[in-house]
């Protein structure tokens, strides 16, 4: 039986499966086969996180995690690991769970718990996120990849608040992620390009109209999130992926290079559905399996002055997926 802390602390944090359905965020568009199926995703989130609230230990946690089918169960870890997150950081003497988490089964999932602790930061002050990271050294993606929590924080946002962050634009106040505060805005695009991907159930068109709606200095970064939900989630046929390549113009390679995230994300966590190689290909160019090589390769990248890490890995990618037609543009 959950613990009555834990299910007071879930019943505050959490919404419930209904509200995150599109009819309920009010997003625009038809109930179809698809806009069920990318409902399921922040529904496997919320699964993840109750079970992250209420579960005794970690053994019991894993065990309900291993339930989730394979295609959701990285979606599932993200509320996981947002759960963790929270009573870590509210219980300091004893906080290692998210830590023993990601160093256990976890680990294949690492890129979505890193989104899940950017779930996690949307609901605890700002003073506590210093806090919300664990100390993963000797993981090759760490602390590289703890970016990817700024991208979690930025999709939640958007997803949440739609008229704030999407229709008026705004942007969160800079915060020194990595000794790099000029840096979170960008990540925090990323996340929202995520967010319009879901916003607009997949639909190429709209997604795409969201993404000229920004400023112009946003679309690499929105176009980066829109690729990797596009790749990862699923939702669209080949002549809409097709179709959305050709509307990113000369951000085409953001759009790769998201894909090749989703690739690499899909590959380490040991199974890849059809959607994500269909998406990769027509995205990108490329299989799966060679774009999370490749995304393996370049992430010991050199650094460079003033850019962090994942920014540099970002670049890289990008310079090798620049795609024949845009090349030859």
């Amino acid at each position: 039986m959950p613990s009555v802390l834990g299910s007071v602390r879930r019943l505050l944090m959490s919404p419930s499966l209904a509200e995150v359905t599109f009819a309920r965020r009010g997003f625009p568009g038809e109930p179809s086969p698809v806009t069920r199926r990318l409902e399921a995703v922040p529904q496997s989130v919320i699964c993840g996180f109750e079970w992250g609230i209420d579960a005794h230990d970690l053994w019991e946690l894993e065990r309900r995690l291993d339930l989730v089918e394979e295609e959701m169960a990285g979606f599932a870890y993200e509320g996981a690991t947002m759960a963790c997150t929270i009573l870590d950081v509210l219980r300091p003497r004893r906080g290692t769970r998210t830590r023993d988490l990601l160093r256990g089964p976890g680990d294949r999932h690492l890129f979505l718990a890193y989104i899940g602790i950017g779930f996690a930061m949307a609901r605890l002050p700002r003073r506590l996120w210093r806090h919300v990271v664990p100390d993963l050294s000797g993981s090759p993606y760490h602390p590289t990849m703890t970016w990817l929590a700024v991208d979690g924080y930025g999709f939640d946002r958007a997803y949440f608040d739609v008229e704030r962050y999407v229709t008026r634009q705004e942007r969160p106040r800079a915060y020194p992620w990595q000794g790099h505060p000029d840096y979170f805005a960008r990540a925090v695009d990323q996340g929202v390009g995520r967010a319009l991907w879901f916003i607009h159930g997949g639909r190429t068109a709209d997604v795409t109209a969201a993404v000229h709606a920004f400023a112009e200095q946003r679309h690499g970064d929105l176009w980066s999130g829109v690729g990797l939900a596009a790749t990862f989630a699923g939702g669209s046929t080949p002549s809409d992926l097709a179709s959305i390549r050709g509307s990113a113009g000369r951000y085409v390679s953001d759009l790769a290079q998201g894909a090749a995230f989703a690739a690499k994300a899909r590959s380490q966590a040991g199974y890849v559905p059809e959607h994500s190689e269909v998406a990769m290909l027509a995205l990108g160019d490329r299989s799966v399996a060679d774009a999370a090589r490749l995304a393996s390769d370049v992430v010991s990248a050199a650094a460079e002055p003033g850019l962090p890490a994942y920014e540099v890995w970002r670049r890289q990618l990008r310079m090798h997926l620049v795609p024949a037609d845009a090349a030859r543009a």
